[in-house]
């Protein structure tokens, strides 16, 4: 108890030096203040991150763009951070709009705070998430992402700026897939130098992805449904309520037409269920002869490589004691829904892992940008989620010195 005491006492002395110390710096400032111009107060560009372009050899042939944040001041080793993507056509930024960049705001905040990031494009992926190359994309399969994450993970860890010994892997979405299976192969391993001390899940999946996917295509368009459109309980739509919806009705037209007079009512389970069914069966289905797979979502190769494994909620359990594990999940995401990551908390609580936590934010989808309930909104993260994400990986990686430089860029 006695040295818990000290050891606050020390951090309160610290903090109050450091406060008295800008309160000094602020007084000698003011001081001078008349002897400038106001044109002379105008501050400069001041860089906080610095970039280098990489390109990553995947092998067989295939390399890939990268690119590394590292922060602009001091020679390191800082620790590092990987971001593993999620599913779809996905580019290093995870570039789904002009206002929507994940990848891009996490790298640049958290060099901003401490860490390096690197982040890369997918096979086959270029810039702006456009496929530059059909055929990668078409064969690509879910060992082929493992592979790519753990070839840009070996990257990193050989960057000269970064401890390898403070890593840190983010996933989101497929990446919360990718990345606990890698930190417990390394851990099987125990021949690399490397060391993740943590991961951080963004948009969890915890159920298989057979599971995912049938409720992404066919569960949440039924839920829609019986909720907001069916407003007697029948389990029936009126059509002429349905094209009318920003969200069911080009499905119901392209289904149903748009004659009123002919079709009044649909019943959701009987009629609208089959035919979702249908376009979910024809998602997975592998193309007849050398047909190209255009198609952003993934193709079938992707999709029947993942769909037999082992569900996250089995994996998470074999994660090491010693990795701390970050959950973080929209409230309203329509993708990977908040109670997957319910699962997993419960699943780590279960097996007594020591370091674990979820944070959940109302309001947010799956890019964790504001989102209505039934749709994924596209924008910037919200700053609280990156504020949330930099304080925990601080308190494990900097140690005092990282919770109070956080403290003062807010």
């Amino acid at each position: 108890m006695l040295g818990q005491l000290n050891s606050k006492a020390s951090i309160l002395s610290l903090a109050l030096l450091l406060i008295a110390t800008m309160f000094s710096l602020s007084i000698l400032s003011n001081s001078n203040f008349n002897n400038y111009s106001t044109s002379a107060m105008a501050q400069p560009f001041i860089q906080t991150v610095k970039y280098r372009d990489l390109v990553i050899d995947l092998g067989n042939g295939i390399k890939t763009n990268a690119q590394l944040t590292i922060p602009a001041v001091g020679s390191g080793p800082f620790p590092g951070v990987l971001l593993v993507a999620g599913s779809g056509v996905v580019d290093m930024n995870e570039t789904l709009s002009p206002d929507s960049k994940p990848f891009w705001q996490i790298a640049q905040y958290l060099s901003e705070r401490g860490f390096v990031v690197l982040r890369y494009d997918k096979r086959g992926v270029g810039a702006n998430s456009q496929i530059i190359d059909y055929n990668i994309w078409d064969n690509l399969t879910f060992d082929d992402l493992k592979h790519d994450a753990e070839t840009a993970l070996s990257v990193l860890t050989q960057q000269p700026e970064v401890d390898p010994s403070k890593i840190t892997l983010i996933g989101h979405s497929e990446g919360t897939i990718i990345a606990p299976r890698i930190v417990i192969d390394q851990e099987e391993n125990k021949t690399s130098a490397t060391t993740i001390k943590n991961i951080v899940l963004m948009g969890s999946a915890a159920t298989t992805m057979a599971d995912l996917a049938y409720y992404q295509k066919v569960g949440i368009v039924l839920e829609y449904m019986h909720q907001m459109l069916d407003k007697n309980g029948t389990g029936s739509i009126s059509v002429e309520q349905a094209i009318q919806d920003p969200l069911v009705g080009r499905f119901v037209v392209a289904n149903f037409g748009n004659d009123t007079t002919t079709t009044s009512s649909i019943d959701i389970d009987r009629q609208v269920k089959p035919l979702l069914e249908k376009e979910l069966e024809e998602f997975t289905k592998e193309a007849d002869g050398n047909a190209r797979c255009d198609n952003p979502e993934g193709c079938p190769i992707w999709f029947n490589s993942a769909v037999d494994l082992e569900p996250n909620l089995s994996v998470i359990g074999n994660l090491s004691k010693s990795t701390s594990v970050l959950m973080l999940n929209g409230e309203n995401d329509p993708l990977t829904p908040v109670q997957q990551s319910f699962l997993l908390h419960q699943r780590l609580t279960e097996v007594d892992h020591p370091d674990h936590t979820l944070i959940t934010y109302p309001g947010l989808g799956h890019t964790f940008a504001i989102s209505p309930q039934w749709s994924t909104g596209l924008g910037p993260i919200e700053q609280n989620v990156l504020s949330d994400l930099s304080r925990w990986l601080s308190d494990r990686t900097h140690g005092l010195r990282g919770i109070l430089s956080d403290n003062f860029l807010e």
